[in-house]
């Protein structure tokens, strides 16, 4: 019904679209439970979540049946490498599934975090070891500081030559690996360091076989990350994301300062990355140049799109995935990668935006202001016509 006011008439032509639109789009299965969970209060939602958590920090005790990677692979390793996997999903959908940046390097901040990990404890290196715990903020701060040397020259750049531009750093990470002497190629380093801690019978809490400790040390620093990412998307810059990722052109022209916001993007995806890297290493004890290829770096893209771009809670999954499948099919090793494959094909079939797509919330709220625009300017004239039906 048109108020026959041109704020009216605007905002109930733009509910009836929106409706449309709500009507016209397929239905998804995971619809509802979207809308529930929306629905919930905060205190519901916070309870629902520390649930999660718990179940989350019990995964590497707890070994299903249908779901272990046993014989072929430790359960609780695997556990650990579904988790670093997922961290590295979620900083490179800061950078991809936020800001709309389609990064093929990353494996150049992974690598870069897992060397500085490798050259401040392994004995093999000859710099000055500290305690493995500080190579983590260490790698963070040094990856950091590889995004903004990358981004600087790169981000104005977008879509496929941004591309290019990426997948040229991850290779040239890995080439410097090899012929820069004090990197050691091939050769690596042993004996990565590792959190202290040892068990009642002596060995090291975090040894390189025990993959329950390093699971929980990579989940709670998960949890840090995902309350850190969840408040910076609220704010001004995760706005900004949304708007570069949705129009770059239209958001510069309203005045967001695109360049900056993307730079952000990329140290934060960047820190993400070499945190991993750090963790990837001590877990392992060992790096060199042989484990950070292109085929990694497609492994970390596939997460993301698989869990569903500008969603960190898909990203953990799809990180998780990628990780699991191979590792459940390694007793038919000559299968593992055709079977990952076909997982991936009939995914992307059913869920072409993934398994969690993004949640434009900005979006959703703009369609509730629409609403409630046109509640606001049917007011006046409803007033009177139900004064006259009183008479």
């Amino acid at each position: 019904m048109s108020t026959g006011t041109p704020m009216g008439g605007a905002s109930e032509s733009q509910a009836r679209a929106d409706e449309l639109v709500e009507e016209t789009t397929k239905p998804s299965r995971l619809r509802g439970l979207s809308d529930w969970w929306n629905h919930l209060p905060r205190v519901g939602q916070w309870g629902f979540l520390l649930i999660a958590v718990a179940a989350a920090f019990a995964l590497p005790l707890v070994n299903i049946p249908l779901l272990t990677t046993e014989p072929g692979n430790n359960w609780p390793l695997a556990c650990a490498e579904m988790a670093r996997y997922a961290l590295v999903a979620i900083g490179l959908n800061v950078v991809v599934g936020q800001a709309g940046l389609l990064d093929l390097g990353y494996v150049g901040f992974f690598a870069v975090g897992a060397y500085v990990a490798a050259l401040w404890t392994s004995p093999d290196s000859t710099m000055v070891h500290i305690p493995y715990l500080l190579t983590l903020p260490l790698a963070a701060m040094v990856t950091v500081v590889f995004g903004v040397l990358l981004g600087i020259p790169t981000l104005r750049l977008r879509g496929d030559y941004l591309a290019i531009v990426t997948l040229g750093f991850g290779e040239i990470i890995r080439l410097l690996a090899t012929i820069i002497p004090a990197l050691k190629g091939q050769v690596g380093f042993q004996n990565v360091g590792r959190p202290p801690g040892e068990n009642a019978d002596g060995n090291p809490v975090f040894a390189n076989s025990e993959g329950a400790p390093w699971y929980w040390l990579t989940i709670t620093v998960i949890i840090i990350v995902m309350i850190a990412l969840g408040n910076l998307e609220r704010s001004r810059v995760g706005r900004n994301w949304i708007a570069l990722r949705e129009d770059e052109d239209a958001a510069e022209i309203m005045g967001v300062p695109t360049f900056r916001y993307k730079l952000w993007a990329f140290g934060i995806g960047a820190a993400l990355g070499g945190s991993a890297g750090a963790i990837a290493a001590g877990q392992i004890g060992f790096v060199n140049n042989q484990r950070f290829d292109v085929q990694m770096s497609i492994m970390f893209l596939v997460a993301v799109v698989l869990g569903g771009q500008g969603n960190k809670f898909g990203a953990i999954i799809g990180g998780a995935l990628v990780a699991y499948i191979p590792l459940r099919f390694t007793a038919i090793a000559e299968y593992k990668y055709l079977i990952f494959g076909a997982v991936l094909v009939v995914l992307m079939i059913f869920r072409p935006q993934g398994l969690f797509g993004k949640r434009p919330h900005l979006l959703t709220f703009e369609r509730r202001a629409h609403k409630r625009i046109a509640n606001l300017a049917n007011a006046p004239t409803s007033a009177p016509v139900a004064k006259e039906a009183g008479k």
